[in-house]
């Protein structure tokens, strides 16, 4: 047995109606050089012979009697793959476009709390012999590095997996009441034990922030904590999600960061910027404040954790409000360096160790309140994450995947989460949101390329070419 973290727990709690806290992995499988007959029977096969080494799939949530403390997960349990593996038909004309509108059905739908918290979607019908495989995992099982690691298991990454086999164990003995409520106990008071150490470190934390703020100079152009912008993309969020995606070059992103002398997170931040100038330009009708993006930064980045969230966060400005794209990248960096600090100085693990002390009785309902009512989030406006996936190709069941999409959740007031997920050569772009925000979310996906060239021209490069290896573009409607 082992108990969901403070994190993972928060995870739970704040999953409401309207605010769904699973995501989403999506790989492109690009059948048409295959040799033989790839489909549904191929994939199931792998997933039932490599379930063994999936752990975190065979995980069951067990609730603490009286909700005394966050729940643990019983691992080893069977998984009934008839209800964990579903098929599902991509409209045709099959391409990108329809892909993006069934994920976002998928998307949709809450997990059920009573099964083991996954399914996987294999997606038919796409042209040019493609398929697509849409994971929908709950973010209290894995963050994003755990996903790209369970990710990496399931796919061949170097030739096929030695080690298949046709039944994991299954063991799944549940603990008696009274074992989960002796270990609760035990948990709690580990817990009080450690409260005065996390209490100096935190006021030691927050000591250090002020003195080097204090010996910062201010910068106008950089949001003030606490104070992110009312936009169109922070209003209540609705149950349902939409979802859309896009593809860039690896090697060209690379290149104008080395050409700007800035980091690949840099060039990601700034592109995004630009993307959300156009976006409430049409939208609001003005961008002339920074806005604040939460960026998650993983605090355990181990390729051999599969579960868990090890995670915090750092709060970016992001200058929407600068028309100029290399004034933009210059203030991106800036903000990015005093975030990064700013998070070290505080303390990495703070937030984390903080979440251990969550009310299981009281934080479901608060969430629950929270989302219903939270049309504008003066923490965030906006998420946005950057996960560097695998260099080699994958294969799912000997056939290659040709891309990869990854996305988180949606906050309660913040109806945009964005993840740039890099795998081989390119760079795999994918945003939610919901359906009272974007007349076409991939009017997001476009204005993101479009920053991304206005970049590259203004640092005197050629505009960004196409990738070949990925599906063909999506572009938008606003008509």
């Amino acid at each position: 047995m082992k108990r969901l973290n403070g994190m993972d727990a928060m995870l739970l709690y704040s999953e409401t109606p309207n605010v769904h806290t699973h995501t989403l992995k999506v790989a492109v499988i690009d059948a048409s050089k295959f040799d033989g007959e790839f489909g549904f029977d191929a994939f199931r096969r792998t997933i039932a012979r490599r379930l063994h080494l999936l752990e975190p799939l065979r995980y069951r949530l067990i609730d603490i009697p009286w909700r005394l403390h966050h729940p643990m997960w019983l691992p080893d349990c069977p998984v009934d793959l008839d209800l964990h593996l579903r098929r599902v038909q991509v409209p045709a004309p099959g391409g990108r476009r329809e892909l993006d509108e069934v994920i976002g059905q998928v998307a949709s739908v809450p997990l059920d709390r009573d099964k083991p918290l996954w399914e996987f979607y294999f997606a038919e019908g796409m042209a040019d012999d493609r398929f697509a495989l849409i994971g929908k995992v709950h973010h209290t099982l894995a963050d994003g590095v755990a996903s790209a690691n369970l990710l990496a298991r399931l796919m061949d990454l170097a030739g096929p997996v030695q080690n298949e086999r046709d039944e994991p164990p299954e063991s799944c003995n549940p603990p008696t009441r009274a074992q989960l409520l002796r270990s609760a106990q035990l948990d709690h008071l580990r817990n009080a034990a450690e409260l005065p150490g996390l209490l100096a470190d935190t006021a030691r934390g927050v000591k250090r922030l002020r003195e080097r703020a204090r010996q910062r100079r201010s910068n106008p152009d950089l949001a003030k904590p606490f104070n992110a912008p009312p936009t169109f993309l922070n209003h209540v969020v609705s149950p349902v999600r939409t979802f859309a995606t896009a593809t860039l070059s690896l090697a060209e992103v690379k290149e104008t960061a080395k050409h700007l002398g800035v980091t690949f997170n840099d060039v990601v931040l700034a592109v995004s910027a630009g993307g959300l100038r156009e976006l409430l330009l049409r939208y609001d009708g003005r961008a002339d404040r920074p806005l604040l993006a939460t960026v998650p930064i993983a605090t355990d980045k181990s390729a051999d954790r599969v579960t868990g969230n090890e995670l915090g966060g750092l709060m970016v400005s992001v200058p929407v409000h600068i028309d100029d794209p290399l004034r933009r990248v210059a203030l991106t960096s800036e903000a990015t360096k005093r975030a990064k600090e700013n998070y070290d100085l505080l303390g990495p693990n703070l937030q984390a160790r903080f979440l251990e002390y969550l009310p299981p009785p009281f934080a479901p309902a608060l969430f629950r309140a929270q989302s219903k009512r939270a049309d504008h989030n003066r923490l965030m406006n906006v998420a946005i994450s950057n996960v560097p996936g695998p260099r080699q190709r994958g294969h799912i069941g000997g056939a290659p995947v040709s891309e990869i999409y990854s996305v988180g959740v949606l906050s309660a007031g913040s109806a945009f989460n964005m993840t740039v997920w890099s795998y081989v050569d390119q760079v795999d772009i994918a945003v939610l949101s919901d359906d009272h925000t974007f007349k076409d979310t991939h009017e997001a996906t476009d204005a993101m390329v479009h920053a991304f060239d206005e970049l590259r021209s203004a640092c005197g490069l050629p505009r960004a070419t196409p990738v070949l290896t990925a599906m063909t573009p999506a572009t938008c409607d606003r008509d």
